[in-house]
């Protein structure tokens, strides 16, 4: 009985670590995400930070990543920059992973 306690924790722990892996890679992936659109909009230093931040935040608003590309799109074209949802999805693709990466390395 013992053996399979330990192996239930052990599961239980490495899920755990796994969804604390993956929350910080799409934190960093959204963070990345944020400065690319910053970049493309012309945002300040502040600015950029902020909008990191912002993007992040969107994140929480409902599960998966549709928040997130609804506020990165909404906010290109709000600054006048022809984009489509494509573009903003493999954006988000290579941004997550470059902070797989980040994460990893």
């Amino acid at each position: 009985m013992t053996n399979f306690n330990d192996r239930e924790r052990a599961e239980e722990a490495k899920f755990a670590m796994d969804e604390d892996t993956r929350f910080r890679i799409h934190a960093r992936r959204n963070r990345l995400l944020g400065e690319w659109a910053a970049a493309r909009m012309g945002l300040s230093e502040a600015e950029t930070e902020a909008y990191r931040k912002a993007v992040v935040q969107a994140d929480f608003e409902e599960s998966g990543d549709e928040d997130v590309i609804r506020k990165v799109l909404g906010d290109m074209t709000a600054a006048g920059i022809e984009i489509d949802d494509a573009t903003v999805r493999a954006a988000m693709d290579e941004k997550e992973v470059e902070a797989r990466r980040q994460l990893m390395g």
